[in-house]
Parts: structure tokens; sequence; C-alpha cells
């Protein structure tokens, strides 16, 4: 087995387009010159996923106000993600990345330690990408819960 792509701070960020809950093409690009926090979770509508969902909603004015907008990304399809949105009442995009490409690229998916077993499956992980498209922070394996807080602290946005 390859080993699986890691990313780091310093990496560019993997270029992509993906569809999103409405249906509509959403790329990396249309935020160039913004932060983004790139976010890849398992699938909508389970437990820690929409705990770790609902955390990025409740926080995302302070992100906002600190400058980041956020993406959720996961293999669900598009009327998925729709549901999910607004049975959460999810305020920022989740793209479908079906093929897994994006979550490839970003080493995202790949084996993991689920309950003492070894799978395949997607890694949830988080990255912060600078306005030139550049990444800033990666984690790998984050907890769902309190992933904000711990994002917050390591981005330095509460001092």
């Amino acid at each position: 087995m390859t080993e699986p792509i890691r990313l780091s701070a310093g990496d560019t960020a993997p270029a992509f387009t993906l569809t999103d809950q409405d249906g509509a093409p959403v790329s990396l690009a249309d935020y160039a010159g913004k932060q983004v926090i790139v976010y890849f979770y398992p699938a909508a509508m389970t437990p820690g996923c929409t705990k770790e969902a609902c955390d990025f909603r409740d926080n995302l004015s302070s992100l906002a106000s600190s400058g980041y907008q956020v993406l959720g990304i996961s293999k669900d399809e598009p009327s998925k993600l729709k549901e999910f949105q607004e049975s959460e009442g999810l305020n920022f995009p989740l793209l479908s990345d079906a093929d897994l490409a994006v979550h490839n690229a970003y080493g995202a998916y790949g084996e993991k330690n689920l309950y003492g077993k070894l799978v395949t499956g997607v890694l949830r992980s988080t990255f912060a990408v600078d306005g030139d498209g550049r990444i800033t922070l990666a984690k790998y394996n984050v907890k769902a819960t309190g992933h904000v807080k711990s994002l917050r602290k390591a981005l330095g946005l509460d001092a």
C-alpha cells in the first residue's frame, strides 16, 4: 500500500471544483484572496459529523470576523447535503466529493483505526488555506467534539 499523502503548512492547497448542496459548482479558486477553512467529514447526518457541522455553524460569525470562510466536504451526494443543511440550519457550503478525488488529494481518505479495527475510510481532517492558496494549518484525525475551539486556538484566534 502506498503511503498516504500528508499535507502540511506551506504546501499549496490542491485546487478543486465540487458541487454544493444546491447543485452549483464551488471552486477553491472562488476564495482567492480570502482565508478558508476546508474540512472533511465522513458522512452527513451521522452523530459526530452533525456535532462537528453544528460547531462550525455556531461559530461561523466569530470565524468570519477573524477573516475565515468555511467549506465542508464529504462523499455524500448533493441531495443528502441539502437535507443535512436544512435539518441542521447549516450556514456554509457543503460540497460533494463522491469519487473521493479531493479527499485523496488532501490525504483525507485512507486507513484508520475504528473501534480497534483497521478500516479504510474518510479521515476527519481540517485545513486552513490563506488567500494565496497556501496551507497554513493541516490537522488529520481531528475529534468532532470541541473541534472549532481547538482550531481557533491552533490558528491563534483566541488570545
